[in-house]
């Protein structure tokens, strides 16, 4: 993989070390920031919203997907290898995921751990996304920390859609994707494909954990 391709893999990591600066000004005293390895969330929401009570259907990787991904092209070599990507992680065609470079990732964890994360875009909004544990009714409560929106905390340039089947035994695959649209600009959804539902997902980064003093 060239140099240019890793770096535009990493975006995502460009200005941690100042957001955790930023945060640690504003921590309140019987808190503690833990920062730790950039992990990512894949949320589903209203952009504008503070808080909600929808953090089940939100979906964790405590690695970063991209590196670890198989390029659409390679799909056939995925499929010869019995789905299983090079990185060790296995391929579900009932729902798998891609994101903005045209790299097939393997499926987030869910649901999203109860806890205190601290989570940025890299821009200039830095929180505190407080998730609940799932309550009896399957839902799961979540609120950032000083009005912060979803999209305050976006990473925009991170982008992330799950596809699965249009209808029961409708083909879905990646090898139907369009690969001229990559690598996806700020602001558009990811691509349709042929027989696919797509669910487009926002990526937080989160660059540490708060705990009680």
């Amino acid at each position: 993989m060239t140099a240019s391709v890793l770096s535009a893999l990493h975006r995502c990591a460009i200005g941690l070390v100042a957001s955790i600066a930023l945060f640690s000004a504003s921590a309140r005293a019987e808190e503690t920031l833990v920062p730790g390895p950039t992990q990512y969330i894949a949320a589903l929401g209203d952009p504008r919203a503070t808080s909600g009570d929808d953090a089940q259907t939100w979906g964790f990787w405590t690695v970063d997907p991209g590196p670890r991904g198989v390029w659409v092209k390679d799909y056939p070599a995925l499929l010869a290898n019995s789905g299983k990507a090079p990185s060790g992680w296995q391929f579900n065609p009932a729902g798998w995921w891609v994101e903005e470079h045209g790299l097939i990732m393997e499926a987030p964890s869910f649901p999203l751990p109860a806890g205190k994360y601290v989570v940025t875009g890299g821009r200039e909004v830095t929180s505190v996304l407080t998730v609940q544990p799932v309550d009896a009714s399957g839902k799961q409560g979540w609120s950032l920390a000083d009005g912060a929106t979803i999209y305050d905390v976006t990473h925009l340039h991170c982008r992330a859609a799950v596809y699965t089947p249009a209808a029961t035994g409708q083909s879905c695959t990646p090898d139907k994707t369009p690969t001229q649209v990559f690598p996806m600009s700020p602001g558009i959804a990811m691509p349709a494909v042929e027989g696919c539902s797509k669910r487009d997902y926002q990526v937080l980064i989160v660059i540490g954990m708060v705990v009680e003093s």
